[in-house]
């Protein structure tokens, strides 16, 4: 089972956030929640902790940031942050850029 089997559930309880979103995770990617659970639940999370934050370059962290927004953002409902714990391996510079992005 995958935690998107899961969704249904938790907007039927009351569930108002999703936390956290793992884009890398079966049947979670961004676009398909949005469409289906969008107007019931608000995701968090979404940018990847294990490749883009990492060993992606600031340019790809800002490009994820981008591409979430429009994506899980639209029309609200989307809280941006990382898909799990920074971890020590992630460059100070690409979490900078992921928090730039976003205020941008």
């Amino acid at each position: 089972m995958t935690i998107r089997e899961f969704i249904p559930d938790f907007i039927e309880i009351g569930l108002d956030i999703l936390n956290l979103i793992q884009t890398r995770a079966k049947g979670m990617a961004p676009e398909e929640l949005k469409r289906e659970f969008g107007k019931d639940i608000c995701f968090h999370g979404s940018i990847d902790v294990q490749k883009t934050l990492p060993v992606g370059t600031a340019e790809e962290v800002k490009k994820e940031v981008k591409s979430r927004i429009e994506t899980l953002g639209k029309d609200g409902g989307f809280i941006l942050a990382p898909s799990h714990n920074l971890q020590p391996d992630i460059p100070t510079e690409n979490i900078i850029a992921m928090y730039e992005a976003g205020r941008k």
